[in-house]
């Protein structure tokens, strides 16, 4: 059930129960002038409304889901009209649409005034289901709704490891957060435009620049074979310590190094 059904089913239900009533003393139950039954209507059906009489209705309504739809109704016919509509005169009177021609009208008591009556409806008019009429009306507001807003679209996840991020901590610092990640502090601060390295925030999402491929070790042999085009007397050398050990190159020079 929308929320103008269960407006509507609320309305409907106090016109015929006899026991309410119409007056101003008690119009927030058991008893309701014209206002009080249409606020009422749509805060039962879970409008948290907080307008209080017909003078502060359509700003409160407008800011809670109601549109403004009087250009799109033949006030004269009621053509147009959808169940739920709150018809409104902001001055003066106020009654809730329940469809087919009909709507829900808390009128005067049954000696004719405001106030003054006995509790419940001592006539069967005084809250009451009717034709249509326009009393004239000046809105028509109809629920719609609040928009939420969009729920963003999650980024597609392409494997890429390289987007991390770090949220700051209480305790954290800069240099902290570099050795954890294994980068350094300037990357850091170039990555997040931080000028000030001694400043970081509780909360803030740090991004962490990608991690670096190390460059595989190249094997000692090739190691040697680039030391010995550079430092040919001290291959030499070492070729001789080495035969004097019994040792070859390789073997002496893990002993070594």
């Amino acid at each position: 059930m929308t929320i103008p059904e269960k407006a509507c089913a609320w309305a409907r239900e106090i016109a015929i129960d006899n026991s309410h009533g119409y007056d101003q003393h008690s119009r927030w139950g058991p008893d309701y002038d014209c206002s009080s039954l249409v606020i009422s209507a749509y805060k039962q059906a879970g409008v948290p409304l907080t307008c209080t009489y017909t003078g502060n209705m359509r700003v409160n309504m407008l800011a809670n889901g109601f549109k403004d739809v009087t250009t799109q109704i033949n006030l004269q016919t009621g053509a147009g009209l959808q169940a739920g509509d709150v018809l409104l005169h902001e001055t003066n009177h106020t009654a809730l649409y329940i469809g087919n021609g009909q709507l829900v009208n808390a009128g005067g008591n049954e000696v004719g005034t405001a106030t003054g009556g006995k509790t419940g409806d001592q006539t069967g008019k005084e809250i009451r289901i009717m034709g249509y009429y326009n009393y004239p009306w000046q809105y028509v507001l109809r629920y719609m709704g609040k928009e939420e807003p969009a729920t963003p679209t999650p980024a597609p996840d392409t494997g890429n490891t390289d987007d991390r991020t770090y949220t700051v901590k209480s305790g954290d610092s800069l240099w902290w957060i570099a050795a954890k990640f294994g980068t350094t502090v300037d990357d850091l601060a170039r990555l997040n435009n931080i000028s000030n390295p001694d400043r970081i925030y509780v909360g803030q999402v740090l991004k962490i620049p990608p991690e670096k491929t190390q460059e595989p070790e190249p094997p000692k042999d090739q190691m040697v074979s680039v030391t010995v085009s550079i430092h040919q007397s001290a291959y030499d050398t070492w070729k001789k310590q080495a035969a004097e050990a019994h040792l070859s190159l390789s073997e002496y020079l893990e002993k070594i190094l």
